[in-house]
């Protein structure tokens, strides 16, 4: 196991993470003994994780002090060799904040807007680790931006910060073509509603938006799967109920599952089959489609929600991580053959008639 995990914060906290840690290390190790995996695809790791995860966000959301459900959350981060391997710069702006994330090895082929999860509420420490995966697999220099938390604040003031740093890189000479928009859980949603909010306001669109795990419907009140994922019913609807307002829940800049996709540039998803958003985010992929727009979505079978951030040592996750950089690389390619047409066609040259070539 390449990761490891570290504590910090209140003594308190640091103790209770230990010993969730030690409990689910014990319980699960005692079930896989007795009956194997809860899933096929399940390796020792995330069947832990899976189990560190759901009751770590059972006992946040059961706090009574939002902030202190952030101070538990971030007593305990996965850390992984990744972090290493980037430059983390803090930004701050009048309008909004976050921070660059940028490989020490490589020259960024892409600049990534990247929106995180964590329901619109948490924002955990443990999200570096994550995002540095992103930009490694993207091969990218990486703005991930920390936008204001509900529920203390509530939409759109979440989606008013990701235009104002968007707004800000086309402003600060980051070219649209090599732009991407990617997001996770709650993020991923936030960056469908950005793609939205950009068209309306005839900004120039990114290339491509990446969308993990992402919630499309706000007004639904059935889920499936919940018995293998890390996320409850209780917990999104909570979620939801911080988020916005009953009368907002239709909003296509909500529940983008209602809006008119027409003119977006090409979204890829990817969701697990076995996570409690599935058959929304299937639904949102079939009604892109009937309407025409190019929207991309990868099945993994056996996989819960935001699998990817299991890294390395899950195979699936490693895998998806991949997979990123490879749609990414794709449309790369795909831009500088597109600029290197037009420079011919400005220039005149045309390389099947060059003057270097005797006629």
């Amino acid at each position: 196991m390449s990761a490891r995990f570290t504590f910090s914060g209140p003594v308190r906290y640091r103790l209770r993470s230990m010993a969730e840690l030690g409990r689910s290390v014990v319980e699960v190790s005692v079930r896989r003994m007795l009956r194997g995996p809860r899933r096929p695809g399940w390796n020792w790791f995330m069947e832990v994780a899976t189990r560190m995860l759901r009751t770590r966000v059972n006992t946040a959301m059961k706090m009574s002090d939002i902030n202190e459900s952030r101070r538990y959350l971030n007593s305990m981060a996965i850390r992984s060799a990744v972090l290493s391997e980037v430059d983390i710069s803090p930004i701050v702006r009048p309008k909004f904040r976050g921070s660059w994330f940028s490989s020490k090895n490589a020259e960024p082929q892409a600049t990534v807007l990247y929106l995180h999860g964590g329901g619109y509420t948490f924002y955990p420490q443990a999200y570096a680790d994550f995002i540095a995966q992103i930009t490694l697999a993207a091969k990218a220099r990486t703005f991930a931006l920390d936008y204001r938390l509900a529920p203390e604040h509530r939409f759109p003031a979440q989606l008013e910060d990701a235009l104002h740093a968007y707004r800000w890189l086309l402003e600060s000479g980051n070219d649209s073509e090599t732009l991407i928009v990617a997001g996770d859980s709650a993020g991923g949603n936030l960056a469908l509603a950005l793609l939205l909010a950009a068209r309306d306001s005839n900004l120039a669109l990114p290339s491509l938006a990446v969308a993990l795990s992402p919630p499309t419907d706000f007004a639904i009140d059935v889920f499936a799967n919940e018995e293998l994922d890390w996320i409850t019913k209780p917990e999104l609807l909570r979620w939801r109920d911080w988020f916005c307002d009953q009368a907002q829940r239709r909003d296509p800049l909500v529940s983008p599952l209602r809006a008119e996709l027409q003119g977006l540039p090409q979204i890829y998803i990817q969701a697990g089959c076995c996570e409690i958003l599935y058959h929304s985010i299937r639904a949102f992929a079939d009604r892109a489609s009937r309407q025409g727009a190019d929207v991309i979505l990868e099945s993994w079978e056996d996989m819960n929600h935001d699998f990817q951030m299991f890294g390395r040592d899950v195979p699936q996750s490693g895998n998806a991580l991949r997979r990123i950089g490879e749609v990414i690389g794709a449309m790369c390619e795909s831009v500088t053959r597109k600029k290197q047409l037009r420079t011919e066609r400005q220039t005149g040259f045309c390389p099947a008639f060059s003057s270097e070539k005797p006629l």
